[in-house]
């Protein structure tokens, strides 16, 4: 007995450290706020940004913003040669994760950028809510939560999309139809843009821009 536990202290003491540093790997929103000046600028000092065509970072989880920023730097996301740049110069895991943090602690804007055709809002909640049955669009609830709010905070697949703005939601469909985008897990969200018309794209982002807080 007393053999078999100086065989296993070493082994304890090992993963007891391992586990202490990854616990320290936690971000911080307060280092964050300094950490993501750069990021400010196209993305807003709060994580509104006040361009519809740069997504709003405010309130998504932290784990979906580090996934996105590790997949620009490994190469996984290829749709943005600006936010490559820009994610290649965050060389930090530890930075990485307080920017995420202070984004995530952050609350969306209450008002959209653009204004919101209501009749394409319309089709778009019934898209977003029930899919498309004849095409096998799978609704967009399923995944992604009541009013596209997410489904769990410890989440780095599905984001928050709700209150995203109308554009970006409009160019990441088409890109993910196009093919141009295809970081996404298993190629899920490939599949259901392919099946999606134009003014589909367009109902359901008109939907989603107009769920703000």
């Amino acid at each position: 007995m007393n053999v078999l536990r100086l065989i296993l202290l070493p082994v304890l003491l090992v993963v007891g450290l391992g586990t202490a540093h990854a616990k320290k790997l936690v971000g911080n929103a307060e280092e964050g706020a300094v950490k993501s000046a750069v990021c400010q600028g196209c993305h807003g000092g709060d994580g509104n940004s006040p361009d519809a065509t740069f997504p709003r970072l405010a309130g998504q989880y932290a784990g979906y913003i580090e996934k996105q920023v590790t997949d620009f730097q490994k190469g996984k996301r290829t749709n943005n040669d600006t936010m490559a740049g820009m994610a290649a110069t965050v060389t930090s895991v530890q930075d990485l994760k307080d920017i995420a943090a202070y984004f995530s602690s952050k609350k969306m804007a209450s008002k959209p950028l653009v204004a919101v055709d209501k009749k394409l809002m319309k089709q778009g909640e019934n898209l977003f809510k029930n899919g498309n049955p004849k095409t096998g669009v799978y609704g967009c609830i399923n995944c992604h939560g009541p009013r596209g709010k997410g489904r769990s905070g410890n989440n780095s697949v599905f984001p928050r999309i709700g209150g995203q703005h109308r554009d970006y939601i409009i160019k990441q469909l088409k890109d993910l139809k196009a093919g141009t985008r295809n970081n996404d897990p298993a190629g899920m969200m490939q599949a259901i843009a392919k099946k999606l018309s134009d003014t589909e794209i367009k109902a359901v982002a008109n939907y989603l821009s107009a769920q703000l807080p």
